[in-house]
């Protein structure tokens, strides 16, 4: 009897084992999707997908680059599947098909909502030129120049990589760069789109010579066009005066109190913020370039806070309704584990009097986002416009330089 006990118990420890094995080892089921946003001129804008499943639980990697947002907000329901994308007040609303999926997608926009087709099919592939092998290598750095629909011009630059038919890269502005595109070059011809879940763009150029790009397209969103042209210039700078904003008059501290994710209000010159070199953020939960900056800063503020550092982040949103830009800006919260107080101004990105409303003693704020750096003393020492971020590579390591030897300038000040 106590023989069969034994085996008994023995077995049952097994098959327990055994159990939460196979409970932790579930199969995941991979699948790669080519996904493509439907314009009616046919400038399609195309990403990366990568499906897992486990256990009935669906998530998504959505490719550009080396650039991979996870996307977890997925919801199953028969053969509707709505995906709530990360950082933005975006989703896709999706019906399961042969091939894959077919729907819309959805974003807020200032307007109101906006609605783009886009179908997404099994496969790992991007985009397709039926051109050839290259006729050269677009390597390199390049001056830019945008032409928009009211034939008004702006200067950018471009840092490409080709490595064979394979083209990886980014357009930087004065206010910020595109961020991850991926693209193909094939004969005399070259592409690259990107999504991030709030943007959707499309890049096509002509290749004239090793020197020129000519017949520049950039699409953006439903309808939006512009051309532009580009010559090899590895000694560019980009003219960042236009994006630029500084302290007007005589008065030199800022005075704010805004209500944080709360409701509870945080102002400049409250005693957490004495004697502390203090980073302002100025930033929406609708910008691309923000998600960069405010990963960055995330990071850097949990490193440094205890040297007597500080940020802030002041956000302009599209609503001025206090529950929609919480539940938006709480997304970019908790995405990038952000410890620093997130404040709603209350006042639209859009809105022309947005300087005035909420800092009246700075001269216009052109670019999102943009950064004032106070001092110990309570003053502004410096501000920054624009951001270059992880995609742009070299300007994004020597940003982090500079900001890093910049704060640490203002913490050795007695």
């Amino acid at each position: 009897m106590k023989y069969q006990q034994t085996v008994f118990y023995i077995f049952l420890l097994l098959f327990c084992a055994n159990s939460q094995i196979n409970a932790q080892s579930s199969p995941v089921i991979k699948t790669s999707y080519r996904a493509e946003i439907k314009r009616a001129d046919n400038y399609n804008i195309v990403f990366n997908i990568v499906e897992s499943i486990s256990s009935g639980k669906i998530s998504w990697i959505i490719r550009n680059s080396t650039d991979e947002m996870l996307v977890n907000n997925i919801k199953l329901k028969y053969d509707s599947l709505i995906v709530q994308l990360p950082f933005f007040d975006a989703s896709l609303l999706l019906k399961k098909n042969k091939l894959g999926y077919v729907g819309e997608w959805k974003k807020r926009i200032p307007q109101g909502e906006q609605y783009m087709p886009i179908s997404i099919e099994r496969g790992s592939d991007r985009l397709h030129l039926n051109r050839g092998v290259p006729i050269s290598n677009v390597s390199g750095r390049w001056r830019v120049s945008f032409t928009n629909p009211r034939g008004q011009k702006s200067e950018a630059m471009a840092e490409l990589k080709q490595v064979g038919l394979k083209l990886t890269g980014t357009f930087l502005t004065p206010t910020g760069d595109y961020r991850f595109l991926e693209g193909i070059v094939k004969g005399d011809s070259l592409m690259m789109t990107t999504f991030d879940g709030s943007h959707a763009y499309f890049f096509s150029a002509l290749i004239s010579s090793s020197k020129t790009l000519d017949r520049g397209l950039f699409a953006s969103g439903p309808t939006y066009l512009e051309t532009w042209t580009a010559n090899r210039d590895a000694n560019m700078v980009l003219d960042e005066t236009e994006a630029a904003f500084q302290l007007k008059g005589a008065d030199n501290r800022l005075n704010f109190r805004f209500p944080d994710l709360n409701g509870n209000l945080v102002g400049i010159n409250d005693p957490r913020f004495n004697n502390k070199v203090v980073i302002v953020q100025i930033m929406g939960s609708w910008c691309p370039n923000c998600m960069d900056e405010t990963s960055y800063l995330s990071q850097y503020y949990k490193k440094n806070r205890q040297k007597g550092v500080e940020v802030i982040g002041l956000a302009f949103e599209y609503s001025t309704d206090f529950s929609k830009a919480k539940t938006s800006l709480n997304r970019f919260k908790d995405r990038f584990s952000v410890d620093y107080p997130m404040l709603i101004t209350g006042v639209t990105s859009s809105d022309t009097l947005r300087t005035e409303k909420t800092l009246p003693q700075m001269t216009p704020i052109i670019a999102f986002p943009s950064m004032i750096f106070i001092g110990k003393d309570g003053t502004v020492r410096k501000t920054h416009a624009g951001y270059s971020g992880p995609a742009t590579g070299v300007h994004y390591e020597d940003f982090k330089k500079e900001f890093d030897a910049y704060v640490n300038i203002l913490l050795n000040e007695k």
